[in-house]
């Protein structure tokens, strides 16, 4: 039988018409079977974690089908309470599908503590922008006799005299001691 005869046969077309519905039916059931597995249409809405508590959060996201999980801690945040979440993705209102995990950023219990620098016997205008550089804020500023004018002789803090490497919250205010310039 020629290529040609067999290709215009009843046989020919039957069995094009056979393949043809089984792949018809074999798309149908695998995309049925997708919709079920992947359960397509189905979306749960991240809630708003922003200021709660771990423990609050975890019970919210229990309740939602969703998952947690901490990336890091932020630079302290003082709007926000201690552990609290400061930064969550996917946001707040975001569709996703259920047992999704939610990543969050938490407020960390201080400011971190930075290294006082040495800026003793250096003067005020020199010592000033490093210590604002590293986040201190320069507080009371003292004059005693000394014939370096607004040469920084001592540091303290609440207080206790600071020594340069000393470890302090960032935005401590840092109090200063000058020469006068005056034997």
């Amino acid at each position: 039988m020629s290529i040609v005869k067999f290709l215009t046969s009843k046989v020919f077309f039957k069995q094009l018409a056979l393949a043809i519905v089984a792949i018809v039916v074999i798309s149908f059931l695998i995309l049925k079977w997708l919709d079920i597995t992947t359960n397509h249409g189905e979306f749960v809405t991240v809630p708003d974690l922003k200021g709660k508590s771990l423990a609050t959060v975890e019970i919210e996201l229990n309740d939602n089908d969703l998952r947690m999980e901490i990336q890091d801690s932020a630079n302290y945040n003082p709007n926000y309470p201690k552990y609290s979440v400061i930064e969550q993705n996917p946001a707040a209102g975001a569709q996703v599908k259920e047992n999704r995990k939610i990543y969050l950023i938490l407020n960390p219990s201080g400011y971190r503590k930075v290294e006082v620098p040495n800026v003793l016997k250096r003067t005020f205008r020199q010592a000033k922008p490093q210590l604002e550089a590293l986040e201190f804020k320069i507080g009371e500023i003292t004059y005693i006799d000394n014939i370096g004018k607004d040469v920084v002789l001592g540091m303290k803090h609440k207080g206790k005299t600071l020594k340069p490497g000393t470890l302090l919250p960032l935005t401590s205010t840092i109090d200063v001691v000058l020469g006068n310039g005056n034997r």
